[in-house]
């Protein structure tokens, strides 16, 4: 692609649909299904698919390549084996320049995980597309069926450690008040109504809680406005130019309010990958168990 025409691209995912993803603050995290849809669009763009196999190969996005969220989810870890991750990303033929563009039909928790593990490991053009699947199918575009082709490439993942947050960095947080913590769970976990299967149910001390999908329109599988996200953000307390970690059970909810953070302009985002799968099951950390909010 040429520079003109990049450039030209470039321009037209930012202002599609109205100027919606354009309003945003970080308008380069997110594309437009209209935007997308554009021939030199497809063409610019790596299409991540991150819905389950099946759903795949019944359609996709032209060109999508699948990514197996679930082996992602699982093959994190503590974001230490580069060369396990050098061998993923290189498997979907991706360079650190490549620019890509994910999507589920799972409003947007799934996406949003592989979203954040290919920015920590140093790709560093990734976005998500807007409405997921379900945006596409109701702009009526074009889908397919057969496997898109990919070459591996040598790709060298680099972590970049300032994307993590660990529960040593938040046990040193909570006396100096260093990070804001936002707890992606619902109020049901992180007041201890709903302990799932760990170990103690609660809260880190001095979280604030946001569930993740309130960030996202329940029908359209959109990202909420800019005016709405950031209302959410005021009401919960949530200061957008503090350095913030955030966190859910075990990093997926967490990776969509890293990106609706992002989204919204935060420049100091960390995940604490391991979240309350590590915290809630841990020995040497606080848990406390807040009140439910009046309603």
């Amino acid at each position: 692609m040429t520079r003109f025409a990049a450039l030209a691209t470039a321009a037209l995912l930012a202002s599609a649909g109205g100027s919606r993803a354009g309003d945003y603050p970080r308008p380069d995290l997110l594309v437009e299904p209209a935007a997308l849809a554009q021939p030199d669009a497809l063409k610019g763009f790596v299409i991540l698919d991150a819905r389950p196999r099946a759903k795949y190969e019944a359609g996709h996005v032209p060109g999508a390549r699948w990514v197996d969220h679930a082996d992602w989810a699982k093959g994190f870890g503590d974001g230490r084996d580069a060369a396990a991750w050098s061998k993923r990303i290189g498997g979907l033929g991706l360079t650190a320049d490549s620019r890509v563009v994910v999507y589920d039909d799972n409003q947007a928790k799934d996406a949003a995980r592989v979203w954040w593990v290919l920015r920590y490991w140093g790709v560093k053009d990734a976005r998500l597309l807007n409405g997921g699947w379900v945006g596409w199918e109701k702009g009526k575009h074009p889908t397919e069926k057969a496997e898109a082709a990919v070459t591996s490439t040598e790709f060298k993942a680099v972590a970049a450690a300032e994307r993590l947050a660990t529960k040593d960095q938040l046990l040193k947080s909570l006396t100096g008040d260093k990070l804001q913590i936002v707890d992606a769970r619902s109020e049901g976990e992180f007041c201890g109504i709903d302990g799932m299967k760990n170990a103690r149910a609660g809260a880190i001390p001095g979280a604030t809680q946001l569930e993740w999908i309130d960030l996202i329109d329940k029908d359209s599988h959109r990202f909420k406005s800019p005016d709405e996200l950031k209302k959410l953000f005021d009401g919960a307390g949530i200061k957008l130019d503090r350095p913030t970690a955030t966190h859910c059970q075990s990093g997926g909810r967490a990776s969509v309010m890293a990106y609706g953070l992002e989204l919204m302009g935060a420049k100091d985002v960390r995940n604490y990958y391991k979240s309350w799968s590590e915290w809630g099951n841990a020995d040497d950390t606080p848990v406390v168990k807040p009140e439910p909010k009046k309603k």
